[in-house]
């Protein structure tokens, strides 16, 4: 079988897809250890940072499981990509709670790390097929 025809055939493609797993899972673990860092930054206009919180972990835990798993990646490659659409706005709302801090690195690193998120969201999306 070709690499073309088996994409699991590939290690360098495929020890890709483990590590982007592992790091879903791992951010989605920390979503519930310290969840008070991530309710920080859901947009005030989010009805409950809590619940946005657990489920964006769940989300994230249950993306880097799926894409583990040959039969279930293309499954976890869509759940990881909706994931990081809808988180996006916390993304933002970082960067502008670093900036409002007065802390200009912070500042920097929040706004430079924005467009850092497309090809995350790429990635993920590549997994859908």
């Amino acid at each position: 079988m070709s690499h073309l025809s088996d994409p699991y055939a590939d290690p360098v493609e495929n020890r890709s897809r483990l590590r982007f797993a592992g790091g879903l899972f791992v951010m989605g673990v920390l979503h519930f250890v310290v969840p008070k860092q991530f309710e920080k930054v859901v947009p005030g206009w989010f009805p409950d940072p809590k619940a946005a919180v657990v489920w964006s972990g769940v989300a994230e835990l249950g993306s880097g499981v799926l894409l583990a798993v040959p039969k279930t990646s293309k499954m976890g490659g869509w759940l990881a990509t909706a994931t990081l659409v809808a988180v996006y706005p916390a993304n933002i709302q970082m960067a502008v709670d670093a900036t409002r801090s007065g802390s200009k690195p912070a500042a920097i690193a929040s706004w430079l790390r924005l467009p850092l998120q497309f090809p995350m969201i790429a990635k993920a999306f590549r997994y859908t097929r």
